[in-house]
């Protein structure tokens, strides 16, 4: 992830701390837009990073806020479509590191 362009989101949650999140990738799913983070700190030291999925809505002002998702189903759905794109990519990336064969005329 180091040759990936990083882009830090500051978060307050409701006792008023401050939390900064790298956004991996922005998705739509069902005409709704949903943004995947990666906390800056992650709560358990493992390996591999743990994400975090908010829906993207706007407020009042227009103004575009995140929100967390509560069903299950909906959130089923995201993780699914991400999945998905992962998929995709995955074979993107294994189509691209084949290289034909030049046939000698």
């Amino acid at each position: 992830m180091a040759d990936q362009e990083t882009n830090w989101i500051t978060l307050v949650d409701e006792e008023g701390h401050e939390h900064r999140f790298n956004l991996l990738n922005i998705v739509e799913v069902e005409e709704a837009k949903y943004a995947v983070m990666v906390p800056e700190v992650q709560e358990k030291e493992e390996d591999q990073e743990e994400a975090v999925i908010f829906r993207i809505e706007a407020d009042e002002e227009g103004e575009e806020v995140l929100v967390d998702i509560e069903d299950d189903d909906e959130f089923a759905k995201v993780c699914e479509a991400l999945d998905e794109l992962e998929e995709s990519d995955e074979e993107e990336e294994e189509e691209g590191s084949t290289v034909p064969k030049q046939e000698n005329q």
